[in-house]
């Protein structure tokens, strides 16, 4: 059926066609009613008022239907929030069991020990598999070497051989044939 409250409805009525939603269809012909029984119309006043009453009753019939739907969901929505609940509960229950086998299992362990981050370290002398103290200048304090700490190795010149002419390829072989052309000259 829908949702008659706010659907447009077209009415004939004795004076031609109303159209609106119901609550606006009766407006219309209780005004109509009113205009008629002004003008000592008493035959069309009570048209008007039939017209107005099957609107009405259409309409409160409606409201009656939504208002059961609405109950209906709100007692849906309780049972299933109750439904919830239960497993809540019951999961509760349920985990309440694990609250106690884990009081148990601490109470006959001993408490979990908790670093204090604010306490005093142990003192640790570590060295290398060399024997080497990894420590900066050899000494316990606290400073080890890291890579960046280190000196950076020189960087290598990368020495590309020059290719000489055909001639002096002979020459730029062997540096003692350069040697023994300088002392001859």
């Amino acid at each position: 059926m829908g949702n008659i409250v706010n659907r447009v409805f077209d009415s004939s009525g004795p004076e031609g066609k109303v159209r609106g939603t119901p609550q606006q269809i009766i407006d219309k012909y209780n005004q109509l009613a009113r205009d008629a029984q002004l003008s000592n119309d008493r035959v069309a006043t009570e048209n008007f008022q039939q017209h107005a009453e099957h609107y009405t009753r259409m309409l409160s019939e409606a409201q009656r239907e939504q208002e059961a739907r609405r109950e209906q969901q709100e007692r849906e929505r309780g049972e299933r929030q109750n439904n919830n609940q239960n497993q809540n509960n019951q999961n509760n229950t349920q985990g309440g069991g694990d609250q106690n086998q884990r009081r148990d299992r601490q109470e006959r362990d001993g408490p979990i020990a908790v670093s204090d981050p604010d306490a005093p370290q142990p003192d640790v002398a570590a060295t290398t598999p060399g024997g080497d103290s990894p420590f900066v200048g050899g000494e316990a304090s606290g400073l080890v070497e890291t890579p960046e700490s280190q000196p950076a190795p020189k960087p290598r010149r990368n020495r590309r051989k020059k290719e000489a002419p055909e001639g002096e390829a002979a020459e730029a072989k062997s540096p003692d044939a350069s040697e023994a052309q300088e002392a001859a000259e």
